[in-house]
């Protein structure tokens, strides 16, 4: 693959704002722009959105899973009927007019929850100001899926009362982030690019074989391929489809796995990786397998991210696809 490549599908050079993630990180972080918000007694959060909004919440959501804080996910309209006056719902939509995001917005001002929004603009930010919901106004960086960071690192910043993570750790992932540009960004198109390497496995449909821990990454990678490559994607948790999925390996398969692996992973899912590579070794089943970072939890999760991220846009140049057009989502929009 060539530079030329890159820039003759990537009509609207969805690489260049991946090549910034580091910078968006942290100056987004750090940023006295973003006034912190303090809520007292939080003991549940919601994070609210969908599409490349979503993912964030799934992130924070693994940052959070050993605290005390009991965490919900919502990519729908509906309230889980837990909320109640200590639990805090952050909605997020990058665009500022999904019809999702907003329904919660609407819901959340009957509930007795506290709640903060985040949007680049849109029906988002003139609802929260009319109803004096907390708002905060993000930029968008090309996309919704491309503004990650800008979004993950903001809300870290304005909420880092209620979402305890350590600056460390903030900083310790930033600096990885800008040491993994330079192995898989477009300015290192050879054979040590790991992000091209594995675009240049991937074929037909793949399976993405990922540890609950690794959840957010794995979920993201599959949700990046099929609007970056516009490819069929599958995504199982290791363990769970170790009881079901992985019969369907009896018979043979054009699908290829792939497997999400940590060096901090839990004893006996190492234990079940060993087994599951056995098992495709007897089957003559050919896979590859990717490595998280070693570091915090946000370190490994975001800087993950970014090399499956990439390597999705990779993907789709490979294939002669732009990465940036989602003309399906749009049919959808359009239609409620």
């Amino acid at each position: 693959m060539k530079i030329s490549d890159i820039q003759r599908y990537d009509s609207s050079k969805m690489y260049e704002a991946y090549e910034k993630w580091p910078e968006i990180s942290k100056e987004n972080y750090f940023s006295n722009d973003l006034q912190k918000i303090q809520f007292k007694n939080i003991d549940h959060i919601v994070f609210a959105g969908v599409g490349g909004s979503g993912s964030i919440g799934d992130v924070i959501s693994s940052i959070l899973s050993k605290n005390d804080i009991h965490v919900n996910i919502v990519k729908g309209y509906l309230l889980p009927k837990t909320v109640d006056h200590n639990t805090l719902v952050v909605t997020t939509s990058v665009s500022g007019n999904s019809k999702e995001a907003l329904t919660i917005l609407q819901n959340v001002k009957k509930s007795r929850s506290k709640f903060v929004a985040f949007s680049s603009g849109g029906k988002m930010k003139k609802y929260s100001i009319k109803n004096k919901i907390p708002y905060y106004e993000i930029p968008e960086i090309h996309s919704p899926r491309a503004s990650f960071p800008c979004y993950l690192y903001s809300i870290l910043n304005v909420l880092d009362d209620v979402i305890p993570v350590k600056k460390r750790d903030v900083r310790e992932s930033i600096s990885l982030l800008m040491k993994t540009r330079k192995e898989i960004s477009s300015t290192n198109l050879t054979n040590s690019n790991r992000a091209l390497s594995l675009a240049k496995w991937i074929s037909d449909f793949p399976i993405i074989y990922y540890p609950w821990g690794l959840h957010s990454a794995a979920i993201r990678f599959k949700n990046s391929l099929q609007e970056n490559a516009k490819m069929h994607v599958f995504a199982e948790d290791i363990i769970e489809s170790s009881h079901n999925g992985i019969v369907a390996w009896e018979k043979r398969s054009k699908i290829k796995p792939i497997l999400l692996t940590g060096k901090n992973d839990y004893t006996k899912t190492k234990e079940r990786w060993r087994v599951i590579k056995e098992f495709f070794k007897m089957k003559k089943i050919q896979y590859k397998e990717v490595h998280s970072p070693s570091g915090s939890i946000l370190t490994k999760l975001v800087n993950l991210i970014y090399l499956l991220d990439y390597s999705s846009i990779y993907s789709a140049v490979l294939s002669k696809t732009d990465p940036t057009p989602v003309k399906a989502i749009e049919f959808v929009k359009s239609r409620i």
